[in-house]
């Protein structure tokens, strides 16, 4: 097969009228359709079309599209991908597929008025104590969160204080269930939702998530070198970071905050990367995480303040808040523990909302909340961080 696109050997013929078979040559700034030729015709990759006639107008809108950073998964997807996806999401919501936790009962939310155990203003702040399921069902702005991160219950027998983390696995099912329908009621049309997950129950969670509809933009991992010792298997030394939104198209997506050196700019010393017109120097991060202040918090390590056995590095809940939501937005945390999510929302400037089952954990999250990040920017942009510290120098 070879392969030519509307530019070269097929120029007169005009594109897909949904735009779906679209990819991006590199030495091209606007998208262009590709064709394959098969038995001496020129077939459309996307419909399968051999017929001019059978694309009948050209379509700007679907054939201009923005940087590829802003696509879901950040990268050029093989050409026909786009066209596959969107099939399989159709077809999976469609399927007749059952896991453990689909024959659980549903959980009936409690009646009764929902009051925020700790609150705050500039910017506004609530604590709410209680099961989640029951706070997502009354929350007021149910429909305009913008960002959500998770962090569960991994059901590992763990004492919690008011909690039981020992379920039977169906039980575990119609829990997660439960609360991730929750979280999509919740959700603006803009949203995104983020889950910090292991390996047990992350592909139900993914399973669960496209069939309601979302749409996957990254699989990433957390990656971190404390991990528990084990001679039955491989030690685990990571959680999967699950990121989905309601709209891949709308989705709030700010790359430009969470910028890295690149290889070439840090290690190499490369003059090529500074002579590009934009993000000189820089790159989007991988969708493995891990490197300074990225370790799982273990000892005596002054971000875990003796308050929570299981914190997430700020440095994590930063790329994630600063990359998925803007100043003034709201976030919200069905699991506070600790309160990281909301102490980082607050620090740059979002309206947060945390639940947590145990009054005790509720209330030292929030003296975390009010005292503030330990490291603010490490996750952010070098530039935006640089200017952050020369604020805090002025100050």
């Amino acid at each position: 097969m070879q392969y030519g696109c509307v530019n070269s050997e097929t120029k007169n013929l005009p594109p897909c009228t949904d735009g779906s078979c679209w990819a991006r040559p590199r030495w091209k700034i606007v998208w262009k359709t590709h064709w394959v030729r098969s038995a001496g015709a020129m077939v459309c990759l996307a419909c399968s079309s051999s017929s001019p006639e059978a694309h009948t107008r050209y379509n700007p809108q679907l054939m201009s599209s923005p940087t590829e950073p802003n696509r879901p998964g950040g990268y050029a997807l093989p050409t026909g991908a786009l066209q596959a996806q969107r099939r399989a999401k159709r077809e999976l919501e469609q399927a007749d597929i059952h896991l453990l936790g689909d024959a659980a009962k549903p959980h009936e939310p409690t009646k009764g008025r929902l009051k925020a155990t700790h609150s705050a203003r500039n910017p506004n702040t609530r604590v709410y104590v209680g099961d989640c399921r029951d706070v997502l069902a009354k929350l007021p702005e149910r429909g305009e969160v913008d960002l959500i991160f998770a962090d569960p219950p991994f059901n590992w027998d763990v004492p919690y204080e008011s909690w039981r983390d020992g379920m039977s696995r169906a039980e575990y099912e119609r829990f997660t269930f439960d609360w991730l329908d929750g979280c999509i009621e919740a959700l603006s049309p803009t949203g995104s939702l983020w889950v910090n997950i292991p390996d047990d129950t992350a592909a139900e969670i993914v399973l669960h998530l496209k069939r309601r509809g979302l749409t996957m933009i990254n699989w990433c991992v957390w990656h971190f070198r404390f991990g528990q010792n084990r001679d039955s298997s491989f030690i685990m030394s990571k959680v999967h970071a699950l990121y989905f939104a309601k709209d891949p198209d709308q989705r709030i997506w700010n790359p430009e905050h969470i910028m890295e050196l690149s290889d070439r700019a840090s290690v190499y010393a490369d003059p090529r990367t500074m002579a590009k017109d934009q993000n000189k120097g820089l790159r989007l991060p991988m969708d493995v995480w891990y490197g300074k202040y990225w370790g799982r918090i273990q000892g005596n390590n002054k971000e875990r303040r003796h308050q929570h056995h299981n914190q997430i590095p700020e440095v994590y809940l930063e790329r994630v808040i600063l990359a998925c939501s803007n100043e003034g937005d709201l976030v919200l945390d069905p699991f506070l523990g600790s309160g990281g999510t909301c102490t980082v929302a607050k620090a740059w400037g979002r309206r947060s909302i945390g639940i947590e089952h145990s009054a005790v954990n509720a209330k030292s999250a929030w003296e975390r909340i009010q005292g503030g990040m330990v490291r603010q920017g490490a996750a952010a942009t070098p530039t935006e961080e640089a200017s952050l510290n020369r604020r805090r120098r002025s100050d």
